[in-house]
């Protein structure tokens, strides 16, 4: 809607998010993730997704958008306050491919974080991720993809960084993290993926996959100079997952069609890019 303003499904997609983001619902969202035992429920996959959903209202210059991010009010300070104290007892990363992955939650964090001019949030992110990844090299991207990963743990790791670190230090950070990129301008160092059942609702996370690597390649890209050797090839991965991850996005099987949607607005309005420090 914010993008595409004069879009037939506008209207259709303004009552639906009237009808979801009304200060009832989101009351009651905000009274059961604060019930009891359900200090996990979400966390941080989940948390981090709400929070870029209260940054995208908040950027939004629209009466409707402005009435919905009051609303979210609640909701996203119950979010904050378990996250607020999860991470400072968090004491090693989970680097796994799907939704427990603290990498790429820290970066949507982040984002939100500086958008909100939450100095103290966005300083509690960065002191995590250079806890858990400033000393990081070698990451096997080989072992890369497990067979049901919709995040790549090495690649969300560097897109995080990106955000964290000055040009020039990252630059010397990503060639100890990442020496595997190649310097010859081709997409051969990395390959998109394939899913072997679109069905499978565990097996289509690899289409996913295509996507959020695509992403976070063109993340890794904005981190470094314009002229580093490495941008070539960087770039034509980051193409060639695009298109493979957006051609995968048929609607055929609810399996993926669910979630993959939000995965390439994600990747197309270059949501995550502006961040860089």
């Amino acid at each position: 809607m914010r993008t595409f303003p004069d879009a037939p499904f506008v209207q259709s997609a303004r009552e639906a998010l009237q009808q979801s983001l009304s200060a009832e619902n989101i009351a009651q969202e905000a009274a059961y993730l604060r019930g009891e035992g359900r200090s996990s429920f979400e966390r941080p996959y989940g948390l981090a997704w709400l929070l870029q959903l209260v940054a995208e209202l908040r950027e939004w210059d629209d009466p409707q958008a402005k009435e919905m991010a009051a609303n979210m009010r609640p909701l996203e300070e119950v979010v904050l306050e378990r996250l607020k104290n999860w991470l400072p007892k968090l004491a090693n990363p989970v680097r796994i491919g799907e939704h427990d992955q603290t990498a790429f939650a820290l970066g949507l964090m982040l984002d939100y974080a500086r958008g909100n001019s939450d100095q103290k949030f966005a300083d509690l992110v960065i002191s995590k991720a250079k806890q858990f990844y400033l000393g990081d090299k070698n990451c096997p991207l080989a072992y890369e993809p497990s067979g049901e990963d919709f995040l790549s743990p090495c690649l969300g790791e560097a897109d995080t960084m990106r955000r964290v670190l000055p040009t020039q230090e990252y630059a010397r950070w990503l060639r100890g993290f990442l020496p595997q990129i190649s310097t010859n301008g081709d997409d051969k160092w990395l390959q998109p993926v394939v899913s072997p059942d679109p069905s499978d609702p565990k097996l289509a996370h690899l289409d996913g996959l295509n996507l959020s690597r695509s992403w976070m390649l063109e993340g890794v890209a904005t981190g470094l100079q314009k002229n580093d050797k490495r941008l070539p090839s960087i770039t034509a991965a980051a193409e060639t997952h695009r298109k493979a991850g957006l051609a995968a996005i048929t609607g055929e099987h609810y399996e993926g069609g669910h979630w993959l949607g939000s995965f390439a607005v994600y990747l197309v309005t270059k949501r995550g890019i502006s961040r860089t420090p």
